[in-house]
């Protein structure tokens, strides 16, 4: 009688294969869009997605000005920053964010959903954000993620 031996494919960057989507950001809530988006950068979308290596794929936002937020938020909800000085703490609610740059407002919110080490650092540098609906990206030649 014979044993079978069975392996686990591990990826690696030899092996991933990394695709490029566009997501249109109009009337979507932010954090549901920002959870979803993460995953697909960390490459949780692939059969083969190893959680030490970067398997995840580039992701374009279009429309980032047009997101929304559930309940008070967008009344409530305070991006605070710190400069590192005494004194140096600036607070600014979440509709003035959006009006002033709707691209932190994304960027913030899958940022805090992905990996803090190096391999998140990685990641983030996946993910392009616009505010308006038109992007640089069209050689790349972008799928249509729908949620």
């Amino acid at each position: 009688m014979s044993k079978l031996h069975f392996t686990t494919k591990h990826a690696n960057e030899a092996t991933v294969q990394r695709n490029w989507y566009v997501v249109d950001g109009t009337n979507q809530t932010v954090g549901r869009i920002a959870s979803r988006i993460a995953a697909v950068l960390r490459g949780k979308n692939k059969a083969y997605y190893t959680p030490h290596v970067d398997c995840g794929d580039f992701v374009v936002i279009i429309n980032a000005d047009k997101v929304t937020f559930t309940g008070n938020k967008m009344e409530e909800k305070i991006y605070l920053n710190y400069s590192g000085y005494p004194g140096g703490q600036k607070q600014e609610v979440a509709q003035d964010l959006l009006k002033r740059r709707p691209e932190v407002v994304m960027e913030r919110a899958v940022k805090g959903m992905l990996p803090k080490n190096r391999l998140g650092r990685k990641m983030i540098k996946k993910l392009f954000v616009y505010a308006g609906d038109k992007h640089p990206h069209t050689a790349q030649q972008p799928k249509e993620l729908k949620f």
